[in-house]
């Protein structure tokens, strides 16, 4: 699979300067953290589930969690696992189709073992589970049921801690909380593929809930947290790990307060009004904002609940070309001793040894969501990837 795929390669080879790298789920750990994407979480109850899954691989999602938590009823929780089991029965059946990677969201540690008992050969198409407000006491038994399952199956598994709990909300506790959190995922690096933020349980501890013209940072105590998470655990010093973006909760606008965030002349430029009325009409001028906040603040991907959201976190994913161009020079073999230089832009200052981490994950984005031609925009990407 690739980031844009599901596009033609005449209108690839049009839009980028550098093509999104192919991957599959056995590529190295570090390239398949970061290129999760737009995480699509769907029910486990969805009787279809084998060919939504199908659908949706062919237009361009990536990654997907089947849930078995907050999505589904606690009495739907039996005939979900069934379902679950059935499905992937359904998919392992079927001859070279593309699937995304595909995770499960458990409740407890024993349904891990369970379901990847139950699945039996088709587990090959699972790629781990992801594990619900998770704590240092809470979240080891997930992992430890993790690596009893996997080493039981001989399949590669990962975990993907969701960090949603009160104690990590709370000020007195937080520090604490998170040390905890660290020493856990710590114990099972290998083992742990990317930290997911939980912001609606955030939010549901206090009775908020973000409008659509609103981002997660614009609720201090959301943004207070999130900032706490990627100072402990998303640092660029190798002992971090990839934070994904808090899920993003609105697909349509009945009414707004504020005005709409998208500037109108980018989609001028590109002759794309009626793409940007669209955006708006479906709030996701409000999302697009929240995607580069997310970025600005060191998270990569975003948790989504709905098919439209896709497009837009891959698409301001990809590296634009002025990116691309300092990331090079900054790493190039001879700044090794540091220094500054003027950007290829002439419009910046790049000081070599300060910015060199900022490059290097800037390069592995680069390879994995592509590096757009000169000339070409998020907006041109957003035309470009919507089925006609």
């Amino acid at each position: 699979m690739r980031h844009f795929g599901h596009i033609a390669p005449e209108v690839r080879q049009r839009l980028f300067f550098q093509e999104p790298c192919e991957f599959d789920a056995d590529s190295p750990a570090r390239l398949l953290a970061a290129a999760l994407g737009a995480t699509l979480y769907s029910p486990a109850t969805r009787p279809r589930l084998a060919d939504d899954i199908v659908k949706l691989a062919a237009h361009g999602v990536v990654s997907m969690v089947l849930c078995l938590e907050d999505s589904i009823g606690d009495e739907d929780v039996p005939a979900a696992e069934e379902n679950l089991v059935r499905q992937f029965t359904d998919l392992a059946a079927r001859p070279d189709v593309e699937l995304p990677l595909l995770f499960i969201r458990v409740r407890v540690p024993e349904q891990i073992p369970d379901l990847v008992r139950r699945m039996g050969p088709a587990v090959r198409l699972l790629s781990g589970f992801v594990m619900p407000k998770f704590t240092e006491e809470s979240g080891t038994p997930f992992l430890e049921a993790l690596v009893a399952a996997e080493a039981a199956s001989g399949h590669r598994l990962f975990g993907m801690p969701v960090l949603e709990s009160p104690e990590l909300l709370y000020r007195e506790s937080r520090v604490e909380t998170l040390e905890g959190i660290s020493r856990a995922v710590d114990k099972y690096r290998d083992r742990v593929l990317a930290l997911r933020l939980g912001v609606t349980d955030f939010c549901s501890s206090y009775g908020l809930r973000r409008a659509s013209d609103m981002t997660a940072y614009d609720v201090q105590i959301v943004a207070n947290v999130i900032g706490d998470v990627v100072n402990m655990l998303g640092r660029a010093d190798g002992t971090g790990f990839t934070v994904t973006g808090p899920v993003w909760e609105y697909f349509r606008v009945q009414e707004r307060m504020f005005k709409p965030q998208l500037r109108r002349s980018p989609f001028l430029e590109g002759q794309a009004e009626e793409l940007r009325e669209a955006l708006i009409e479906h709030a996701m001028d409000g999302l697009l904002r929240e995607i580069a906040l997310d970025q600005a603040n060191g998270l990569l991907g975003k948790t989504c609940i709905h098919p439209t959201h896709v497009l837009p976190v891959h698409a301001l994913s990809v590296v634009s070309h002025e990116e691309f161009c300092d990331a090079q020079d900054i790493l190039r073999p001879e700044r090794g001793g540091g220094g500054v230089l003027r950007s290829a832009y002439t419009n910046k200052m790049n000081e070599v040894k300060p910015h060199r981490a900022w490059a290097e994950r800037t390069m592995l984005r680069a390879e994995i969501f592509g590096v757009a031609r000169e000339d070409v925009g998020f907006v041109e990407l957003l035309a470009a990837g919507i089925p006609g």
